[in-house]
């Protein structure tokens, strides 16, 4: 195989004031907003976006949990994984209506990387925060209920992960992608869209493990581990690769197309938006760096953005 591309970009920051933890980007069409997560700051922020500038300031909603992740409601309102359980509001910092209670141990584990599927259903992953066990899972809320997909308290299933993230699927909705960061992998499973059902898992795209002892500024080389991903409209799989300062465009069978190198060290999730679906934006992390990171990428935190030729495809909302 070719060698990858490796695709230059002038990132433009799209927001100056960073985050702790920023994570789940989705562009809104109708509102023409950015909206994402950041997890320790205990916030869901949005933001105007016309080209790669920011039209005013990040209107953030305060919570009183972390949430993991968002995604719109059919008709207007949100959809929100928070650490106990999932919830919808119709108002922008409006009240929570609890839509169904997290299966698992709050003070272990609690939601992380998630979106809607075509049919309307939300998924979230979830995050074992001990991060020395394979306890997290991913979960489906539909119009009867949550339920277990992998993972978790599924029997006799043994295929959980320990960080969930990275979910996506196919454009023609056959093949949905689900990532483990702390594994380095990122699984492919057929995707049943009717009954949501996954089946026949297979590992679509292994990193290299992180080496032992290694830690920013090292000689030694590291490509990072899977973070949050999207699909685009050819169905190329875009992997933020946390700790690795890129981006990853994988082919259909797992193939690394190009290589897109980001600002910062941590990118968390790229997300696609602008009116042609072909500005990517990405979200970041500085949480838990180093003074001297922090030192050379103050930008760790903020939300980027940088055009692109191959549009992605529009969000999908809940309900």
């Amino acid at each position: 195989m070719n060698a990858p591309a490796q695709l230059t970009a002038t990132w433009t920051a799209i927001t100056t004031e960073p985050d702790g933890l920023s994570e789940s980007p989705f562009w809104h069409p109708q509102e023409q907003r950015l909206y994402w997560v950041d997890i320790p700051g205990r916030r869901i922020a949005r933001l105007g976006v016309q080209g790669l500038q920011a039209q005013g300031s990040v209107d953030y909603w305060p919570l009183t949990q972390e949430p993991g992740c968002i995604a719109p409601v059919q008709g207007g309102g949100w959809v929100m994984a928070l650490r106990n359980g999932i919830y919808m509001a119709h108002e922008w910092g409006g009240n929570l209506q609890l839509l169904a209670a997290a299966p698992y141990d709050t003070t272990r584990l609690r939601f992380n990387d998630g979106k809607c599927d075509a049919q309307g259903r939300f998924w979230a992953g979830s995050l074992y925060e001990p991060k020395d066990q394979a306890l997290s899972a991913l979960y489906m809320l539909d119009g009867q209920g949550l339920h277990a997909m992998v993972g978790g308290v599924k029997e006799g299933v043994k295929d959980g992960v320990v960080t969930a993230n990275g979910l996506a699927w196919s454009p023609d909705g056959r093949t949905a992608y689900w990532a483990d960061t702390a594994a380095h992998q990122v699984r492919a499973f057929d995707f049943d869209a009717a009954s949501g059902q996954l089946g026949n898992p297979r590992v679509f795209y292994q990193a290299i493990p992180k080496p032992a002892g290694w830690a920013w500024g090292s000689d030694v080389p590291y490509g990072g581990r899977p973070d949050g991903a999207v699909v685009d409209s050819e169905g190329c799989y875009w992997s933020a690769q946390y700790e690795g300062g890129r981006l990853l465009r994988l082919s259909t069978a797992g193939d690394v197309l190009a290589e897109v190198k980001t600002p910062v060290p941590c990118p968390t999730m790229p997300c696609f938006g602008g009116e042609d679906l072909k500005t990517l934006f990405i979200t970041t992390s500085r949480q838990g760096r180093s003074a001297q990171e922090l030192a050379q990428y103050p930008g760790a935190g903020c939300v980027w953005g940088i055009r692109v030729e191959v549009a992605g495809l529009a969000v999908n909302g809940f309900g």
